[in-house]
């Protein structure tokens, strides 16, 4: 590909004399860079698509990176990373060790604020602005958020702040329609109210030009239009949301028109007060159908949202063998399965219909299904709601994302005893998302809840069984965790079996180690078994579906059985299924070795999920060395290592 501007720019201010002409070639040349790069390597290409000429016209008008910028999500600002000197490291993002999906403090001067999850970047803008009045210090700050991610409550508490301290702060609300899925809820059809009524703004504009040229004195004339504006707003702007909570509201403009952006970010970036700039856009511009059809763009939107390497103009090639389902389309399938036998229950999502695979529930039952947008905390009360009047919600959220609605599963679900089940997908290493979507901290936030049960299914055919089992009983909420990956065996026919809460499963019967395995990982231990039993280590592997409670019967008889126990899980070691083990067994007078394997006490970077495993010790090679260097140092000294 040709690179007429890019081969050229090292830097923002590189771009800071360029003429509009040569700033919209520049957006071409960015957009389709972008997609051939993104459909060969893989990442998020909607969303950059849509935010190219906002990213040209920020950088372009602002002294970055002395004046800083802050992006929510992080997911659409590829164009932000090439424009910021990463240009040649494009072809490795997303991969182990290149460059991060998302921002990265450590990656570069201009990544202000790093964030995987939602609807932070206001928060974090004026608490960066607050800090420079703090400091007598002289630069701008500008936060960009999407019209999804202003579904979240953060964004409102950020909101409302800014207009507390009515300080600088530049809000852009880059407004496609979209999050991942297509939005819902109130804010949703205001913003549409908004665009769609443009009225306002143009008498506005109008009356505000002509202020100069009234015959009274100037501090007057804009008095008496401040009223007349306040009026305006009352007559066409329904809510005026924005300004009463202390914002100055610009738009909407297009988003796409580089002319445009510029001359309004140069109008308002001086406006020493917060400004809410609106900007309308389309996700995927470029690549998908920007035909007046909502639900095509809709549609081709949440495709290309994200893309697997080695796309051809966008589009995924396909296997032609025959492949078992991931966890998350076990998890669809099921949904659809529990809903068709029982009309109590209603699954519960937080903008990730396709994420945790409920695109099919949302189809056959859509009376019964509720995206209540990025609002994970608002999702679970929602959830105990339901709870107790009788019906059995089923709520999924990403476990990284859970994590936002801890409170609420404690103070709103937990101490009621209310019967909400957690599917929650991601669960473990999440792979080329990285450090912000690995769920690393679910089993250890969980186990310390009181009265959770916390269970991990080995493949897909017991994820069924959980899911009844969850459903069978109605005095304690129930988590079901899963990853991000093959759901290695399911029958789509098969017949659910309740399961005792509690019990675990003999997979191998063995006499020189006990192997107490969570999850898929388990197949991972019989496989080093086969290697190890012809070194004549003899291993006993369990199955531990349930991490909370434990199988007390089973701890109770390897005691006298075992010197050594390895429990392995796909979650952090502190505060994880091996820590209660081990609890439980140095309290029960244990004399063995024991050793926990997990998810190391550090934050793990992005690659795919098996290079990721290999990294921290959990492949299959690494527990067979592990297992083989504790046979042979084994002694009769207890010890807990990790």
């Amino acid at each position: 590909m040709q690179l007429k501007y890019l081969k050229n720019i090292q830097s923002p201010e590189d771009i800071r004399d360029y003429s509009i002409d040569e700033l919209k070639e520049l957006c071409n040349e960015i957009r389709d860079y972008t997609i051939d790069t993104v459909t060969t390597v893989g990442g998020h290409l909607a969303p950059t698509l849509g935010a190219i000429e906002l990213t040209v016209a920020l950088h372009h008008v602002f002294n970055t990176p002395k004046d800083k910028l802050i992006w929510d999500v992080g997911h659409q600002a590829y164009a932000h990373k090439i424009l910021t000197g990463r240009l040649k490291s494009m072809n490795t993002i997303r991969q182990f060790g290149g460059l991060s999906g998302f921002l990265k403090r450590t990656e570069s001067e201009y990544d202000v604020f790093g964030a995987g999850h939602a609807s932070t970047s206001i928060s974090a803008a004026l608490g960066v602005a607050a800090a420079r009045d703090q400091k007598n210090k002289d630069f701008k700050v500008a936060a960009v958020i999407g019209d999804g991610s202003l579904t979240g409550g953060l964004a409102y508490e950020g909101l409302n702040n800014s207009g507390i301290l009515n300080t600088q702060i530049l809000v852009v609300l880059n407004d496609n329609e979209m999050s991942i899925s297509p939005n819902v809820g109130a804010i949703s059809k205001y913003l549409t109210r908004i665009t769609t009524n443009p009225l306002y703004n143009k008498i506005r504009n109008e009356i505000w030009n002509i202020t100069d040229s009234l015959p009274w004195g100037k501090k007057l004339s804009k008095k008496i239009l401040h009223k007349i504006d306040e009026s305006l707003k009352a007559l066409l702007v329904p809510g005026v949301l924005f300004d009463e909570l202390g914002f100055r509201y610009f738009g909407p403009i297009d988003g796409h028109d580089i002319n445009e952006l510029v001359k309004a970010l140069n109008n308002i970036k001086n406006i020493n007060q917060p400004v809410l700039l609106h900007i309308i856009t389309k996700k995927g511009k470029g690549l998908v159908s920007t035909r007046e059809d909502n639900g095509e763009y809709h549609r081709d939107a949440v495709k290309f949202h994200a893309v697997k390497p080695n796309s051809t103009n966008g589009e995924l090639k396909k296997s032609k063998k025959k492949i078992i389902p991931s966890f998350q389309d076990v998890f669809g399938y099921l949904s659809c399965e529990v809903a068709r036998n029982r009309d109590d229950t209603i699954c519960i999502t937080a903008a990730m219909r396709e994420g945790t695979g409920l695109v099919p529930y949302a189809k056959e039952f859509p009376n019964r299904y509720y995206d209540v947008g990025i609002a994970e905390g608002h999702g679970v009360t929602f959830s105990a709601g339901f709870a107790t009047e009788g019906l059995r919600p089923i709520v999924a959220i990403y476990s990284t994302f859970l994590q936002r609605a801890f409170d609420h599963i404690v103070h709103d679900v937990a101490i009621q005893h209310l019967p909400v089940i957690f599917c929650m997908d991601r669960s473990g290493i999440a792979g080329e998302d990285g450090p912000t979507h690995h769920g690393s901290l679910d089993i250890a936030y969980l186990r310390c809840i009181q009265d959770m049960i916390v269970t991990a299914p080995r493949n897909g055919n017991e994820f069924r069984h959980l899911l009844y089992s969850a459903l069978n009983q109605t005095k304690s909420p129930f988590s079901i965790r899963y990853p991000k990956s093959s759901a290695v065996e399911f029958d789509i026919d098969g017949q659910a079996e309740l399961l005792p809460i509690g019990s675990w499963e003999v997979l191998r019967s063995g006499s020189d180690i006990a192997v107490l395995c969570v999850g898929s990982l388990s197949y991972d231990v019989e496989r080093a078994a086969v290697a190890l039993q012809k070194e004549d280590i003899s291993l006993e592997i369990v199955n531990c579906r349930f991490i909370k409670p434990m199988d007390e019967d089973y701890l109770r008889s390897l005691i006298e059985r075992f010197k050594i126990v390895i429990t392995i899980e796909e979650g952090v070691i502190t505060g994880g299924f091996g820590d209660g083990v081990s609890s439980w067994l140095l309290e029960n007078d244990f004399q063995g070795q024991i050793k926990r394997l997990g998810l190391p006490d550090s934050f793990i970077q992005h690659g795919k999920r098996d290079e990721l495993l290999d990294e921290i010790g959990l492949d299959e090679n690494s527990i067979i060395n592990t297992i083989k260097s504790l046979f042979v140092n084994t002694s009769n000294d207890t010890l807990i290592e990790s």
